[in-house]
């Protein structure tokens, strides 16, 4: 079974090259049973957009999780980056298989993610303590792609996005995106850098019992940590947009997240309104339903 989120995205985004994918799932999920010599049940639903993933049964009893990913810029160096953090924040890397697409994870139970949380600060606090934990500096030849250098690439490709989106904001908005991303990468600081989830959110944190919250998903660079506090800020986006005072909400979010991590506030805001600009333009490209919520974040971020 493949789950219907994930069809209609690769399809969306890739074209022949993922229905091909696509195509090919079953026998990749069979290779993955042989190669570990597990049972892998249903992928869990919804799931993701961008990974199969499923629970998987092992020989010895105990249970892990299967995400066979269509290897692509974001995720190529997935396993790396969990294998760097060993368990420290994240889920364990149990096995790869670069051939199938294939990693091998801890299974984390519970399971619930913060979204469980009514509470946004104190989610939000997890949250930031995950990402304290993940922010290791990056070893002397680490395979992962700078921050700050693909700052410098959306920059300049945003034209385009801004066009092959069907211009869905403000030309002034994609064009202060585009500047803002430009003086981040000229200013980013290329010594001091560490491992970076790229895509910190709250659905991505999972509780793991006595292992504490971990995150899942990360799409890793190396950089600064402001890049994963900028992320953070478009969470939860549907209800903060909804909210009688979105623009309030957004800069005492901003206060927190800046107070609990002692990042400049300025450059943390920078992040996250450029961000909330990029992914904006390219969900509206690919047809996934949060394009807008993310462009109303980049105008908070932008007005507050």
């Amino acid at each position: 079974m493949i789950p219907e989120r994930l069809a209609r995205y690769t399809t969306a985004r890739l074209g022949t090259e993922g229905e091909a994918w696509l195509a090919r799932l079953p026998a990749l999920v069979n290779a993955c049973e042989d190669r570990w010599d597990l049972v892998a049940g249903p992928p869990f639903v919804p799931g993701g957009a961008i990974a199969y993933v499923a629970p998987v049964l092992r020989a010895d009893g105990s249970e892990a999780v299967v995400k066979i990913s269509l290897i692509e810029r974001e995720n190529r160096f997935e396993g790396e980056a969990l294998r760097a953090w060993d368990g420290r924040g994240a889920v364990r890397l149990l096995g790869a298989e670069p051939a199938l697409g294939a990693l091998l994870l801890e299974r984390c139970r519970p399971g619930a993610s913060l979204l469980a949380f009514a509470d946004e600060e104190a989610a939000d606090a997890i949250a930031l303590d995950v990402l304290a934990r993940l922010w290791r500096p990056v070893a002397p030849g680490h395979p992962f792609e700078l921050a700050a250098d693909l700052a410098a690439e959306w920059s300049a490709a945003m034209p385009d996005a801004y066009f092959a989106a069907g211009r869905p904001l403000e030309e002034r908005i994609a064009g202060r995106a585009a500047a803002t991303l430009a003086e981040l990468a000229a200013t980013a600081d290329r010594e001091e850098l560490v491992l970076l989830h790229q895509d910190v959110h709250h659905d991505n944190i999972l509780d793991a019992g006595e292992r504490g919250w971990l995150a899942i998903d990360p799409k890793p660079l190396a950089g600064e940590p402001g890049f994963d506090a900028g992320a953070l800020l478009r969470d939860r986006r549907a209800t903060l947009l909804a909210g009688a005072h979105p623009t309030r909400a957004m800069a005492r979010r901003l206060d927190r997240v800046t107070a609990a991590t002692g990042l400049d506030r300025e450059r943390v805001r920078a992040w996250g309104f450029a961000q909330c600009v990029v992914l904006g333009l390219s969900s509206h490209r690919v047809g996934y339903p949060d394009g807008a919520a993310l462009i109303g974040c980049a105008r908070l971020l932008l007005s507050e």
